[in-house]
């Protein structure tokens, strides 16, 4: 009888030790799941704090046409070109390619994605990855070619040196224009959104900064060109209002359309948007570079655009931020 009662409460400290276990796991994996609800709920508000700030920048820089001159800020546009180009260019180089190559390649991978899933650590060849890049730059060519041109910005002061006054090119259809601005707009949210998902400081930091800063003259040229094409504020506010808004839905949305994704696919879009960094930079600038009047100063500023981008890498990485 001594010995049934032994293995009983042998039994017993068995099942309280196994219910003492569970309860622990479960305790476990409810903190595992506030902890992704946290992070993921911080993420969110970057995004949408990321959102924002690129709405409001691309809206009050695109409605000052409505009450400046053109002449008043050609300089100042040709400036801020210059220096987005500049800024863009290092961003691709130097952040967002490198980092698209190595989330790609599987390098970031032993583990879980960005949603926490359990990923594999065969990355993508070479020629996929660098495939990647080729797409987006042809991406953006494919539109120019289509006529939903970029280098708006550079139309208006062009032939205002050689007429003498302010002129803005004059397309067959504007509201094409217009379209194919948001359709770039598009591309940039695309890149902020991906950069987002991937978690990394320094490839969203970059990628936004080169992005909010490239809105600068492209906002204010969606303001020149609709105010002088239509001629009236209501439907130029209305255009500027519609590229503003294209770059942040497409934030909020690659935000959760690439949250889930396996992190090699992540590392292709960021490259992908990489190739269309590429282009926009080099597009932006040629063709003050082609003219012998502000070639050398053109060249200047593109450097001067990218030496900033370059010293503020290096200070994030003095700070510890890259890498993390």
């Amino acid at each position: 009888m001594a010995v049934e009662d032994g293995r009983y409460g042998n039994s017993i400290r068995t099942t309280n030790y196994s219910k003492h276990i569970f309860y622990k796991l479960v305790w476990a994996n409810c903190l595992l799941e506030n902890h992704r609800g946290s992070l993921m709920d911080y993420s969110l508000s970057r995004a949408f704090l990321l959102a924002a700030i690129t709405f409001f920048t691309a809206l009050i820089v695109g409605i000052i046409p409505l009450w400046k001159k053109i002449s008043e800020q050609e300089n100042v546009l040709k400036w801020m070109t210059g220096l987005a180009a500049g800024v863009l260019l290092a961003s691709a180089l130097l952040v967002a390619i490198p980092e698209g190559f190595e989330i790609a390649s599987g390098a970031h991978s032993g583990g879980v994605d960005s949603a926490g899933n359990a990923t594999s650590s065969e990355g993508f060849t070479p020629l996929m990855m660098g495939g990647s890049i080729l797409l987006g730059f042809l991406f953006m060519l494919i539109l120019e070619a289509f006529g939903f041109g970029h280098d708006l910005h550079e139309e208006h002061h062009d032939h205002g040196h050689s007429h003498g006054h302010d002129h803005v090119h004059h397309p067959n259809n504007p509201s094409s224009i217009i379209f194919g601005l948001c359709i770039h707009a598009l591309t940039d949210g695309m890149a902020i959104g991906a950069a987002l998902a991937s978690r990394s400081i320094v490839l969203t930091l970059s990628i936004f900064l080169g992005v909010i800063i490239h809105k600068l003259p492209a906002a204010f040229s969606v303001g020149v060109f609709s105010m002088h094409e239509r001629s009236d504020r209501n439907k130029t506010i209305k255009d500027v209002l519609l590229f503003s808004l294209a770059a942040p839905l497409t934030i909020i949305a690659a935000f959760f359309l690439l949250g889930g994704v396996d992190e090699q696919y992540l590392g292709l879009v960021i490259l992908f948007s990489g190739g269309t960094f590429l282009y926009v930079a080099t597009v932006d600038v040629l063709p003050d570079v082609h003219n012998s009047e502000t070639g050398k100063l053109a060249l200047i500023q593109v450097i001067i655009g990218a030496m900033i981008m370059t010293t503020i890498l290096i200070i994030m990485d003095l700070f510890g931020i890259i890498g993390h």
